[in-house]
């Protein structure tokens, strides 16, 4: 039986893309045939409650794309539906790996599932190889003088940006002029969306072009009537949009609002990695003793925009229907669950998971924490919302509140307000000052 030719693999997660892509640069510049690969991991699948789930669209989507591409190369997207550990040991039965290349991942999960296919790869005499992709600094890059990393964001944005080399830092991998490195096999195709288990999902997904958008990002990023969001975070979470090239685009635009917008990303990333505790906790524990009030009855109410505060609904409302949700609406939002309804941000976290086509674990848990009181460099406990004022401050002319509430004004249709902010504000004051006594 003749010898299988030796391969690498490169392993798409969070960057589905060719160009630009660091792990992906590297292995194709290794010296032998890279074989592209993507997993539906059904660790992650499995978990998901909706079938037409429009991440997994997204993800589907993306990947016809990229194959597109590859099939120009005289390559094609191997694609494996599985268990990633049991996929990984068939794929070293079926072929002669000698090095597996891939980017990061710094979700627990992600870092644990790394770890054991590392091991296995490590028994086989299989070289593991991660680079840097989805993010500009990785957490040991941007610490404090004492090695110790920042939970604040302001001193580390100070540190990110004295540590920027734009030369270095937001420079493009050439990965495009090394395809031809591909491994030579156009058969492969990639299966249905339905052998998979899930169906297309009936929600649209904006383009990656954001640099006219972000011209006038600072002036128009706060009010959600207006077309004033990149609304690029689903790219930048699912790599088919570099880092480098937004950040860069920022850098050079000098637009230090969208930049710092990138830096907490960042930052997010740090802090779930450091202390990944928070993805189920509070980062400061002395939280964890909150009385949640957790009525499920306003949970519901919440969740499908009939809370009787307009702006609340609205968002809700847009989240449930496209998707997506305006930014600032999604801190209105959160702070109206844990602070008027007296929820456990968990359950809010968990519902944005569910419907966002962007989520981002580090992202959205520093948001909901941020938004509950809750985290790292967190508003103060006895910040409160009050929908009304922000209402009146981001949506003056109501533009938003009537395309998503559009029955607002009638008090036969639209219900009453769920709560009463002055006593809603108060309880809250209370309900968290008792959870600090406690600790």
């Amino acid at each position: 039986m003749p010898e299988k030719q030796p391969v690498n693999f490169f392993w798409f997660r969070r960057d589905l893309r060719l160009d630009d892509n660091a792990g992906l640069y590297h292995a194709l510049r290794s010296g032998m045939p890279i074989v592209p690969l993507f997993i539906f991991d059904t660790t992650i699948l499995d978990k998901l409650e909706d079938k037409d789930d429009s991440r997994v669209t997204f993800i589907y989507n993306s990947l016809l794309d990229l194959n597109g591409d590859l099939l120009l190369q005289g390559s094609s997207l191997l694609v494996k539906h599985g268990e990633p550990s049991a996929v990984w040991k068939n794929l070293l039965q079926e072929f002669n790996i000698q090095t597996v290349f891939m980017n990061h991942d710094y979700e627990p999960y992600a870092r644990l599932r790394d770890n054991n296919i590392g091991e296995l790869l490590k028994k086989h005499a299989v070289e593991l190889r991660a680079f840097k992709d989805q993010v500009i600094f990785e957490q040991q890059e941007v610490i404090k003088d004492s090695g110790d990393p920042y939970t604040v964001f302001s001193p580390y944005k100070r540190k990110w940006l004295e540590k920027l080399n734009p030369d270095l830092h937001i420079k493009s991998y050439p990965a495009i002029k090394y395809l031809h490195n591909f491994w030579r096999n156009k058969s492969l195709i990639v299966p249905p969306l339905q052998e998979i288990g899930f169906s297309e999902s009936s929600h649209s997904f904006p383009n990656k072009e954001f640099e006219n958008i972000i011209k006038d990002y600072n002036r128009t990023r706060d009010f959600p009537a207006l077309d004033g969001t990149s609304r690029i975070s689903v790219h930048l979470r699912f790599g088919t949009l570099s880092i480098r090239k937004a950040a860069g685009f920022a850098f050079m635009a000098k637009d230090k609002t969208w930049l710092s917008e990138l830096i907490w990303r960042d930052f997010y990333a740090m802090i779930l990695w450091y202390f990944p505790y928070t993805a189920k906790s509070s980062f400061r524990k002395e939280f964890d003793n909150i009385q949640w009030k957790n009525d499920y009855g306003e949970f519901l109410a919440w969740c499908e925009g009939r809370t009787g505060y307009p702006i609340v609904d609205a968002g809700m409302r847009q989240l449930n229907a496209t998707g997506w949700m305006h930014n600032r609406v999604r801190m209105i939002v959160a702070s109206f669950l844990c602070k008027h309804l007296l929820i456990d941000w968990r359950w809010g976290e968990a519902y944005f998971a569910r419907k966002l086509i962007d989520y981002d674990m580090a992202s959205n848990i520093g948001g909901w924490q941020w938004a509950a009181g809750t985290g790292n460099d967190a508003a103060p406990y006895f910040r409160v919302f009050s929908p009304e004022l922000q209402t009146k401050k981001f949506d003056p002319e109501l533009s938003y509140v009537k395309k998503w509430v559009p029955e607002f004004m009638d008090p036969f249709k639209y219900p009453k307000p769920i709560v009463e902010h002055k006593m809603a504000r108060e309880r809250a004051l209370k309900v968290y000052k008792k959870a600090l006594d406690k600790s």
